[in-house]
């Protein structure tokens, strides 16, 4: 398993990063002090920091000059709310992989998530490529679809949601991991709109695959 570590001053976010992690496979830590991130990844092993630059006593930009001062090439992708060109160019020149600006989406810090992992090891990629349950087939590098050897059509939304279903059958996926991995952290909790995607993923991947778990969420059928 991937350990990840989120070095996040703002705790609603680093709880929304961690979930949609945790929920697709990853070993997630949560850290809001500079000083005690330097201190984690000298400590113990990490295969990625998702970093902000705003953090207390030591900044982002710090800490990335110090990793790679020291021979560091742990991946780092940086979130943060600076969205001025120069604040990207400095945070890539001082030697972070990616530059994430809040809000974001989930789904494209996941993809660039995948993106940084996938740089340094090839064996997850060929295990994650083809999810196959049941009559359902998904090739995650061409993103196409297949129910019963028959090509169907997923929206974005509606094929990240199939994914998160196919990585985990049989375990039951409350309605706000899936409504944090798929839509991000800026939809309301109380948004019915899991349940309409879910609907229309019935429709196309067959009716009896999705079960509802009342009063938590859904459950690919196995």
């Amino acid at each position: 398993m991937y350990r990840i570590l989120i070095a996040e001053n703002e705790p609603r976010i680093a709880e929304f990063i961690k979930k949609g992690l945790s929920a697709n496979g990853y070993g997630v830590e949560i850290e809001c002090n500079g000083y005690k991130t330097l201190l984690r990844i000298s400590e113990e092993t990490y295969d990625l920091l998702i970093l902000e630059l705003e953090l207390p006593d030591k900044n982002g930009l710090e800490i990335i000059e110090e990793l790679r001062g020291q021979g560091e090439t742990l991946p780092i992708i940086i979130v943060s709310r600076r969205t001025d060109v120069r604040d990207k160019v400095l945070g890539l020149e001082t030697g972070a992989d990616d530059y994430l600006t809040k809000p974001f989406r989930f789904e494209e810090l996941l993809a660039r998530t995948r993106a940084r992992l996938r740089s340094t090891s090839c064996s997850q990629l060929s295990y994650d490529s083809v999810l196959q349950v049941a009559n359902v087939e998904m090739n995650i590098q061409t993103r196409q679809v297949r129910v019963n050897n028959q090509l169907i059509y997923l929206s974005t939304q509606e094929f990240t949601l199939a994914e998160l279903f196919l990585r985990y059958p049989g375990q039951v996926l409350s309605r706000e991991q899936l409504l944090s991995h798929v839509w991000g952290y800026d939809y309301s909790p109380g948004s019915n709109i899991v349940d309409v995607y879910v609907g229309y993923l019935r429709k196309k991947l067959g009716k009896g695959l999705i079960k509802t778990v009342r009063g938590i969420g859904y459950c690919l059928a196995v």
